[in-house]
């Protein structure tokens, strides 16, 4: 079992004095049960029930009091009451009772250190299933990051050379080639295992297969009516190929589906985490307005599910700059795959920025919330004149302060737009999209001092 970040979350968890019942989302194998196998060695006591298995989902659906449930609980574990205990209920959604009960965890048994978990949680609201508003907490869990792909791999020192800020010039170059390989091979847990056992991209092949399968076969589990099933395959089908593009829903996948069938199929597929749909925003500055009516971008779960279904493996095999594979889509594609880890909040939303006029349209990749200001982000190599988008957001922007990912070092540009706006430009290497937040600190510290001398 590999190492995760999401430990050191859960531990912050713990320590809270008005801890919740801890709710993990997040697609199917991305890892949930093993990383609370991991935490469970924390605890003096562990309990696992899962809640596909009758005589566990039994425990709670007796109609006895709380109290009660509790005491048969430890009684059919075999546990102690008065020891400290991680209980994880697993594929909890098989239990509305279950669901409901959560909040007396938190009102009447506190000490015991609760984590739910489901592969479907979101699609609960159409069984009348809610979550006690307020007696839960929620954590989102995602494929492996970079960070935690250097780890696994044993690759230490890249390790160490990423965690300083800036990172020394000297480890970039070695850091992109894996960056690449991490970018061909995604971070889906159980492709990442095969991949570190064998050193091989052909050995994870069948570990791909089966994770599309489970995802096709998962359909009938949120999809209440055999047509929506057909419509939300189709679609699970059809998004690898537009992993990164805008996408409309009529006609999505050459179909004749009405495009409020498929909105309705993404919009499914949106709660069991296995995709993403990322709106624009006109907006310039805080609080920025989500554009509903313009096309949004796609996200898949992990880029390496996007390569392997989308058939660009070997494309990205033959080329060294990242940018050129899938006209930049992929790069993009794990770039926002990063950020989307490095978040630690649930409710946290990505926007793309949009200009569309008859005679001049822009888009810049990203637009990202920091201390106040909407930082324009592109994810683009060559030279910095090439950032036509990104000047028209500057020129509109009540700051100067702008970001790029590239293959390059890390560097501060002091530019001009093509309308003569002054702003300044942090250049990054692609595999630091999950520090851009520590970046930022440093960029702007680094501006202030410059400005004051």
């Amino acid at each position: 079992m590999f190492q995760r970040s999401y430990i050191e979350r859960l531990k912050k968890w713990a320590s809270k004095s008005d801890r919740k019942p801890l709710v993990l989302r997040g697609a199917r194998q991305v890892g949930k049960t093993t990383i609370v196998k991991m935490f469970a060695r924390q605890f003096k006591q562990y309990i696992y029930l899962n809640l596909e298995i009758d005589v566990d989902r039994e425990l709670f659906e007796t109609g006895n009091s709380f109290d009660l449930i509790i005491e048969s609980l430890f009684f059919y574990t075999k546990k102690k009451r008065n020891v400290e205990t991680l209980l994880f209920i697993d594929e909890i959604q098989n239990s509305p009772r279950a669901v409901s009960l959560l909040r007396y965890f938190y009102e009447l048994a506190n000490d015991i250190y609760v984590i739910a978990a489901g592969s479907l949680l979101e699609t609960l609201i159409d069984k009348n299933i809610s979550f006690p508003v307020g007696r839960t907490e929620y954590m989102i869990l995602r494929p492996f990051s970079f960070n935690e792909f250097l780890e696994a791999t044993n690759e230490n020192s890249f390790l160490a050379a990423i965690n300083k800020v800036p990172i020394p010039e000297y480890a970039i170059s070695g850091i992109l080639k894996t960056f690449r390989r991490y970018t061909l091979i995604g971070g889906m847990p159980e492709v990442l295992q095969i991949y570190v056992k064998t050193k091989s991209i052909n050995a994870t092949k069948p570990i791909f297969e089966n994770l599309i399968i489970s995802y096709l076969d998962d359909v009938e589990k949120y999809a209440s009516k055999n047509r929506l099933a057909l419509i939300i395959r189709h679609v699970i089908r059809n998004s690898f190929t537009e992993a990164g593009n805008r996408i409309t829903f009529t006609g999505f996948g050459a179909s004749n589906y009405k495009s409020q069938d498929i909105a309705d199929a993404f919009f499914l597929l949106e709660k069991t985490f296995l995709l993403k749909l990322v709106y624009p925003t006109t907006s310039v500055k805080i609080p920025l307005q989500t554009s509903l009516r313009k096309s949004p971008k796609l996200q898949i779960l992990d880029t390496g599910l996007v390569n392997y279904f989308a058939g660009l493996q070997e494309e990205l095999f033959g080329t060294k700059e990242l940018s050129e594979a899938h006209e930049g889509k992929i790069v993009e594609h794990i770039v926002f795959q990063e950020l989307l880890a490095a978040s630690d909040s649930a409710l946290q939303e990505f926007h793309f920025w949009v200009r569309e006029k008859k005679q001049s349209n822009a888009e810049v990749d990203f637009v990202f919330p920091y201390k106040g200001l909407l930082i324009p982000i592109e994810v683009k190599s060559g030279a910095t004149g090439r950032l036509r988008s990104l000047h028209q957001f500057i020129d509109r922007s009540p700051h100067v302060y702008a970001v790029r990912f590239y293959s390059g070092k890390v560097q501060i540009n002091s530019l001009k737009t093509i309308a003569g706006k002054e702003f300044y430009l942090l250049n990054l290497p692609y595999f630091l999209a999950g520090k851009l937040n520590e970046y930022l600190d440093w960029f702007f510290e680094k501006i202030q001092k410059h400005e004051n001398v």
